[in-house]
């Protein structure tokens, strides 16, 4: 975890102990915890480890903690027995060197990990029946395939049922290296049980020409032809950067929070907060914990070649395990500070992701401004942000997740979707009105990303409310005579079934979060509000299996009472989860518990429609989207109206003036 700017890092081999209640488990630690349950005959050597993350302390505890006390140390694991599938979750005391307790699962299937893509793509390609399909197709040289497993949901027609399933698709490189994805093998699917490995079924719904222009992307295929490049652009910090790193805890010019992450859910920060350094004020908890808790990508074609398409990529995958080893200069520009990331192999190995979190701070344009035109005096100040992120590759496609904490305590989060979409093929002179055709005869599916933010929030202490707030106007009449008067009208949302919301622009809907038991200086109650940005709805039919089993998307905003078991928004099992069963969101608001007054989750749902484009291919540019965090009364007045002026000494084209 060392500072970085052009300088190559220097690592050391030791690791640290954990010092903090929340540190991810270290190497260490997952070795232990993995020892512990071969040592109790719990894992064998046809176990699968899902997972073995930290079991973090519930949020009561962590709030009485105190840095001297001891807590015990826990690891979670979840365990999959390919002889004869049960699905085991286990609880191990690192502390007290034991397991203790664990039990067998029934009827779900756990996640798909990382040795199993790799073990089912061999498998495949050894199949005699799935070899002749392509033969018939005039593919031969099968070391030039690329397979690429999907999860398989539960349509209720699979004769499999109750086995271990993914549903392999194909496509196929003309040279070592190249982009395979703008060959797809059309009207080929294989059925694999992941528990035996064996191919069950291969179904061939007859053969479409394969593609063949070229998708190369890569810098090599482009010497010679390249366009003109920018001039340098480079970011100077002779002083150093303005947060200082403790571990896993940050603080950042009176942010302060902590960094965890694990195996599925990736980047999680814990215990954000704000303190005014400039009035020595105490340190204000904003969120508990916060994270994104379940996407899926459900494409909208309904032929039997994309109709299956839709990936669980938080609980089916994992997207902390697929997380990249982020680069200078690349994905990161500036000087940074690198987390690395430590979780098992479906094996029980020791897998290290070097790099895996980035953290660095960006200039953000003008923070505020006035000029007064009657004296000529003018205040600039200069926004900062600080930027907390990883980058997962699942599949095609690239999700990068970035945090931004802002000068004036505004929190945000903005995914950025690239990387390369799932394509087919066309037969000649077809056309298709479920996708575009994106190169000769390759097609790309219309689909949705929709994602969901799990926020344990704490507004100034543990017990918060939430209030929806919609703008209305007033008719016109006797009170508004020129038709002009609106005002923003708040409903206290008071139980979970109430809380099930949607967006509205014909109100301009937000969502406040508030502290009724603590009171700005005005006597409101101090509070934050979460600001929706671009969203969609929907297109899949509501009693499709895919909605049923990823009921989040049902609606963009939900709350629920804290609970620590209720963490993700489709379920802790959405592998080859029953549609004809509520999971996550839908079944927890069932109990319809009370929001008032109370320690409370806001859940977030974002979804990214994507009509495919040309401009897409052959990787996409970066499409966004996120929403804010901005204060609402937590502060007495601009938070940032107290920062010095910004020097412009250093700038090449100063005059080593201020900027006021």
């Amino acid at each position: 975890m060392a500072i970085s700017s052009t300088q190559k890092q220097d690592r050391s081999t030791e690791l640290p102990p954990s010092t903090h209640p929340l540190d991810p488990l270290n190497a260490d630690e997952i070795r232990t915890t993995v020892a512990l349950l071969q040592d109790a005959g719990i894992a064998h050597d046809k176990t699968r480890f899902i997972t073995v993350t930290l079991e973090e302390p519930m949020k009561d505890v962590l709030l009485e903690w105190i840095p001297d006390d001891v807590l015990e140390r826990q690891a979670f694991a979840v365990l999959l027995d390919n002889t004869d599938g049960n699905t085991i979750e286990a609880l191990a005391s690192l502390t007290q060197q034991k397991i203790l307790k664990h039990e067998h699962i029934p009827d779900v299937q756990p996640a798909i990990v990382l040795d199993e893509f790799f073990e089912c793509e061999e498998a495949l390609k050894q199949d005699k029946d799935f070899q002749e399909a392509l033969r018939n197709r005039g593919i031969t040289h099968f070391e030039l395939l690329m397979i690429d497993p999907w999860s398989v949901g539960d349509y209720g027609d699979e004769p499999e049922q109750g086995r271990r399933l993914a549903c392999a698709l194909a496509w196929t490189c003309k040279e070592a290296g190249e982009n395979g994805y703008a060959h797809p093998v059309l009207g080929l699917m294989a059925w694999i049980d992941l528990n035996t490995m064996k191919v069950i079924r291969v179904e061939d719904s007859g053969v479409v020409p394969i593609p063949g222009q070229s998708g190369n992307y890569a810098a090599r295929y482009f010497e010679g032809k390249f366009r003109e490049a920018p001039k340098p652009l480079e970011i100077v910090q002779p002083e150093g950067p303005s947060f200082s790193v403790d571990g896993n805890s940050v603080e950042w010019l009176g942010w302060s929070f902590r960094i965890g992450f694990n195996a599925r859910e990736g980047l999680v920060l814990h215990q954000i907060g704000y303190s005014d350094p400039a009035q020595n004020s105490r340190l204000r908890s904003i969120i508990h914990r916060v994270s994104v808790s379940e996407m899926v990508v459900p494409y909208g074609d309904p032929d039997n070649n994309y109709a299956r398409r839709n990936a669980f990529d938080v609980g089916e995958y994992g997207i902390g395990l697929f997380a990249n080893s982020l680069e200078l200069g690349c994905d990161c520009l500036g000087l940074i500070r690198y987390f690395d990331a430590h979780m098992a192999t479906g094996r029980g190995e020791v897998m290290e992701i070097r790099n895996a979190v980035c953290m660095h701070e960006e200039d953000y344009g003008i923070l505020w401004k006035h000029s007064d035109w009657r004296t000529g005096d003018v205040e600039v100040r200069r926004s900062r942000r600080l930027v907390v992120s990883f980058i997962a590759t699942v599949g095609v496609y690239e999700y990068g997740f970035f945090w931004y904490f802002y000068l004036d305590g505004t929190i945000q989060l903005e995914i950025k979707l690239t990387g390369i979409v799932s394509t087919g093929a066309l037969a000649p002179g077809e056309t298709r009105k479920y996708g575009t055709e994106i190169a000769p005869r390759l097609y790309a599916p219309i689909h949705q990303h929709v994602f969901n933010v799990r926020m344990d929030m704490a507004i100034d202490g543990p017990n918060n409310s939430v209030y929806e707030v919609n703008t209305r106007s007033e008719p016109m009449g006797p009170n508004n005579p020129l038709g002009n008067a609106c005002y923003a009208e708040e409903t206290l949302l008071k139980n979970e079934q109430d809380a099930a919301r949607n967006m509205s622009l014909e109100s301009a809907r937000h969502w406040k979060i508030v502290n009724p038991n603590v009171t700005n200086s005005l006597g409101q109650p101090v509070g934050y509000k979460l600001v929706p940005e671009v969203n969609a709805f929907p297109f899949s039919d509501p009693q499709s299996s895919v909605r049923r089993r990823a009921g989040f998307m049902n609606h963009h905003f939900w709350a629920t009472a804290y609970n620590s078991r209720e963490r993700y928004a489709a379920g802790d099992y959405p592998n080859q989860s029953d549609p004809c069963v509520d999971h996550g969101l839908p079944d927890y608001i069932k109990q319809n518990r009370s929001l008032e007054n109370t320690s409370l989750t806001v859940w977030h749902s974002l979804n990214s429609h994507h009509v495919v484009r040309p401009e897409d291919w052959p990787v996409m540019p970066v499409a966004t989207i996120g929403f804010h965090l901005k204060p609402v009364g937590f502060f007495d007045r601009n938070p940032a109206i107290n920062l010095p002026p910004t020097s412009s000494k250093g700038s090449k084209n100063s005059n080593d003036s201020n900027c006021h």
